[in-house]
């Protein structure tokens, strides 16, 4: 049956909108939601990671290797990466990598320099409005299964009017299909583990197995789903012949399992990501796992690997993503005009959905709890409702204890489930009786609209509560503001203003890196390193600055406060241009240790140029406590032992007052101090991913 889970009679959850109307108009919505992302984001570059994300996939369809980009489980990669390889790309050989600067480095050569990148970005587009477009009919049908078409349709429409969503339709990143996926999994388990069919039980085990070959934080779902089977298994009765306790066991091991099978099939049910069977990540898994903090979550990983129960390229993107968004990198991070390391107060994420969701659909989600809390629902609805709401707050819960860097990306499931309440508001109102309700939620709906629709560019979109678009970046440096896709204009005003006029700016965006400022044919302070030198013997610069509006908030290291107090000359979104004379050494700075960096992660490493470049680094601005920590790694490699101790005495006496950070740079002291030197590993940079 495809009638929704118990209703009722009488109940106003009841629908005027037939299923023959839901497969009429979800389609419809669907392609109309594309069309508004095609046209508003038709000027986006590239985002920092969609040439990495491409690259890997080709390296995936083509060769069966998944080395490159562990981080991410194949999916959206291979989906796209798929089209790009049948349709034409210039592939390079593969390598062995020095660590991830140098694997992104060699996969943004072959987009932007080896193939023609504008033709690239078009068929990735093309894959990504697809696969997004499916899964939102899939999370469409899952809906209207379970909740009935009414609720189904306003869901759809819920999305359609939200610019995140319109935002990432197109880009090569698994935050939004992962966020449709395991919504698509909640819904379905919802009839699955109350109705005990296995269409249903299918169903659920399928969305869920694409939703963890998708991105790492699928697994909250897994384990939120097991948590929810095995309430129900034992809280509802056995109403029917052939059910029992021990059979809805076996079903939910089933589902659980079945994801699993999945997951494996997207890495060819091959432990090793290779077809040499050795291990040839960037760097090694033992050195990922001993990054992470936690001894819990290390035993965990540790359990993995040595019982095969994932893929290896599985497990290396689980250690990266707990140590990045669970662990917290050292990444400064402005929220609410203020400056914190790594993470944000644990409000920061319902914080960021109340501001980056328009303010009408905010009122339909909260027109839609409150139906629910008011006991306004039919009681089987109701019931799947509040597994859904459990289902957000469950996946909030977890994000408070993490980074914040990806700011309203990583929240988008959250955004997804709420859609599911925005959609039951919708239902209620057009089928009920009460023509302020109607009224209401019409009002709402009007008032999203003309928030979201027009902006174009929807990614740097932020609501009226904090002064629109144009203010988002002046309270958050997340990137939610900007994630480098104004290079186009960058490229543009640089071939009309700056370069008739033989001005070579300082260039701080994105970052987006050397390959496509090469792609863009653009120059840099910093690209000549012999023609730029005497720029860099003073912080005091005169000439262009290009700058990212997110690196503009304060920050505990590398902070641009000059620039902050005076006005853009030019601004195209949240690309910045300032134009005059300006104190520098924050950005010059930054500038000289990812220089440094990619001396030192290269598949030639140029030790001598990059211990000068990060002393110029420290020298400019002393307050990256993780500059010294390279050079004392630096000083290890030549065996200088003074040296080595002066520059992890300069890293503690810089870094945080927290222990977490200070303790391993007092234990590197420690053995430096009392250790033959080719027995002490390097301290490994904690600002690198």
């Amino acid at each position: 049956m495809n009638t929704p889970i118990t209703q009722a009679p009488g109940e106003i959850q009841r629908s005027h909108v037939s299923s023959r109307l839901f497969l009429l108009v979800a389609p419809l919505l669907v392609a109309v939601t594309i069309i508004r992302a095609a046209i508003t984001t038709r000027l986006d570059g590239f985002t920092i990671d969609e040439a990495y994300h491409i690259a890997a996939g080709v390296s995936y369809v083509r060769q069966a290797d998944f080395r490159i980009n562990p981080e991410q489980p194949p999916l959206v990669k291979a989906w796209v990466g798929s089209l790009i390889s049948a349709t034409g790309f210039h592939q390079s050989g593969m390598r062995t990598f020095a660590d991830k600067a140098d694997e992104r480095d060699f996969s943004e050569q072959d987009v932007y320099l080896n193939n023609d990148f504008n033709s690239v970005q078009r068929r990735a587009r093309i894959a990504m409005w697809t696969l997004n477009g499916l899964l939102l009919l899939f999370l469409g049908f899952a809906v209207r299964r379970t909740f009935g078409p009414g609720i189904a349709l306003g869901t759809l429409l819920f999305l359609a009017i939200d610019p995140t969503v319109a935002a990432h339709l197109p880009v090569v990143m698994t935050d939004l299909p992962v966020s449709l996926l395991s919504a698509a999994a909640v819904v379905l388990a919802v009839r699955a583990f109350q109705q005990w069919a296995w269409p249903d039980l299918v169903a659920c085990s399928f969305a869920l197995g694409l939703a963890l070959a998708t991105k790492h934080s699928a697994p909250i779902f897994l384990i939120f789903l097991a948590l929810i089977g095995a309430t129900l298994t034992f809280a509802l009765p056995v109403t029917r012949s052939g059910d029992s306790r021990f059979a809805r066991v076996a079903q939910i091991s089933s589902v659980l399992a079945g994801a699993l099978i999945i997951l494996w099939g997207f890495y060819l049910f091959r432990f090793a990501e290779s077809n040499s069977g050795q291990e040839v990540f960037n760097r090694s898994l033992a050195h990922k796992i001993a990054d992470v903090d936690s001894a819990l979550y290390r035993s965990v990983l540790t359990e993995l690997e040595s019982t095969h129960a994932v893929p290896r390229a599985y497990i290396w993107g689980f250690a990266d993503t707990i140590r990045a968004g669970l662990q917290g990198r050292v990444d400064p991070i402005t929220a609410f005009g203020h400056a914190y390391l790594g993470t944000a107060p644990w409000y920061f994420f319902p914080a960021m959905i109340a501001l980056k969701l328009p303010i009408g659909l905010s009122v339909i989600v909260l027109i839609g709890l409150s139906l629910l809390f008011a006991r306004r629902i039919a009681p089987g609805v109701r019931l799947g409702l509040a597994i859904v709401l459990a289902a957000a707050l469950l996946f909030l819960l977890v994000l408070a204890r993490g980074s914040t860097y990806g700011g309203i990306r990583h929240a988008l499931p959250v955004v997804v489930l709420l859609a599911i309440f925005g959609g039951c508001a919708l239902n209620v109102a057009f089928a009920s009786d009460s023509k302020f309700l109607k009224a209401v939620v019409l009002a709402a709906l009007i008032v999203a609209t003309a928030s979201a629709v027009p902006v174009m560019r929807p990614w740097e979109y932020f609501n009226e509560i904090i002064g629109g678009t144009k203010n988002g970046y002046l309270y958050f440096s997340d990137e939610g503001v900007d994630l480098g896709q104004r290079g186009k204009e960058l490229a543009d005003y640089y071939h009309r203003i700056l370069k008739p006029a033989g001005e070579v700016p300082i260039l701080e965006y994105g970052p987006i890196g050397e390959p496509e400022k090469t792609a863009l044919r653009l120059d840099w302070l910093g690209r000549d390193p012999e023609r730029d030198e005497a720029r860099f013997s003073s912080p005091i610069f005169s000439g262009t600055v290009v700058m990212d509006a997110r690196f503009l908030g304060k920050k505990p290291f590398w902070d641009s406060a000059p620039l902050r107090q005076v006005s853009p000359s030019a601004r195209f979104g949240n690309l910045l241009i300032f134009r005059g004379t300006f104190s520098c050494n924050a950005l010059l700075a930054a500038g000289r240790y990812e220089d440094a960096i990619s001396k030192i992660y290269s598949d030639t490493p140029d030790w001598e140029a990059a211990e000068r470049l990060l002393r110029e680094s420290a020298a400019l601005d002393p307050s990256a406590f993780f500059v010294f920590i390279d050079i004392g790694n630096v000083c290890l490699k030549r065996g200088a032992r003074e040296d080595a101790l002066q520059a992890y005495g300069e890293a503690l006496e810089h870094s945080p007052k927290d222990a977490g950070r200070r303790s391993p740079i007092e234990e590197q002291i420690r053995k430096v101090s009392s250790e033959p030197l080719n027995q002490v590993p390097e301290l490994r940079d904690p600002f690198l991913e």
